[in-house]
Formats: C-alpha cells, structure tokens, sequence
C-alpha cells in the first residue's frame, strides 16, 4: 500500500514536471512567424492521467492531435532534410484533405501576414499567402520542435533509480 503511494506520488511529480517544461517551451519556443503558442490550443490540451489498476500503475499523457507533429516534426513529400527521423510524412494520404491550407489561412489572416507580388508591389490576398506557405510546407516539411520529448527525457533521467529498477520503467 505505502509502495502505492509513493509509485503514485512520484509518477504525479514526474508528469507535472513534463507537463509544465512542455508548456514553457510552447511559450518560448519560436517559429518563423512567432511563438508555437499562437491560440494556446494546443498549451491547454496538455495532461496527464495516473491510473492505478489492481496490479500496475500507468501514466499517460495527453495533448490535440497535431502535438505529436510539432513535437517530432513531419517530413515533406519532395524533401525530408528538416525531419529525417520523422515517423510522419506529408503525401502519404492519410491526412484530411486541405486540412493545412486551411489552417495556414487562418494563421495568416490572424497574424495579418501577406506577401507581396514581384512584379507589382501590391500585396497579395491571405488565400495565395497562405497557399504558398503551406505548399513549402508540404514540400518540405516541418522540423522537429521536441518540446516535449526533451522534457520528458530530463524528467526520466531525474527518476528515482531505485523507482525505475523496482518497476523495471525503460523508455
């Protein structure tokens, strides 16, 4: 029983600390248009579920789902150089369809981004912005933010040695 607690207690410390190094660096951590912390979306969908059954103790986390995209990073469909070890690629057919033109147009109309025509000067409509940021996208990628990964990999490091060999936890 009192091994319990303390499974419980140190599991809760260690999720904790993940969840709060995941958010600082969603806060901190910068784009090439700003902070990965845009709506907050994905900072708040951040948590943590400890669930004791009758013999084990499991620990998950939580996050939206293009979280695990920004923490591993997606390769593209002409070059995989920003994410070379990316379990996720653009192309493959298993994503909705326009689901990151959409999303860019939003991102676009919020940060009030537009570029502007060569030839012209004038600047180009939040549409043609947004498709031609988001076809660079999808040709090459997205890198790897690790902003969870790395906190989650410190706070295993910093488990106690007589908790990881007693529950035999291995990553």
């Amino acid at each position: 029983m009192l091994a319990d607690k303390y499974l419980r207690d140190e599991l809760n410390k260690f999720a904790k600390y993940v969840i709060q190094q995941a958010r600082t660096n969603l806060t901190k951590g910068a784009s090439p248009y700003g902070t990965f912390n845009d709506t907050k979306n994905l900072y708040n969908s951040l948590d943590f579920d400890v669930d004791p059954k009758r013999d084990t103790m499991s620990l998950s986390f939580e996050m939206a789902d293009y979280g695990k995209f920004k923490d591993r990073g997606v390769r593209g469909k002409s070059s995989s150089a920003k994410a070379p070890n990316s379990p996720y690629r653009f192309g493959t057919g298993s994503g909705k369809k326009g689901g990151l033109r959409k999303s860019m147009k939003d991102y676009v109309k919020r940060k009030g981004i537009q570029f502007r025509d060569k030839k012209t000067g004038r600047f180009l409509s939040y549409e043609s912005t947004a498709y031609l940021i988001s076809r660079s996208i999808y040709q090459k990628g997205i890198k790897p933010s690790m902003f969870f990964t790395k906190p989650f990999q410190a706070a295993f490091k910093r488990l106690p040695d007589d908790l990881v060999q007693a529950y035999s936890i291995g990553l």
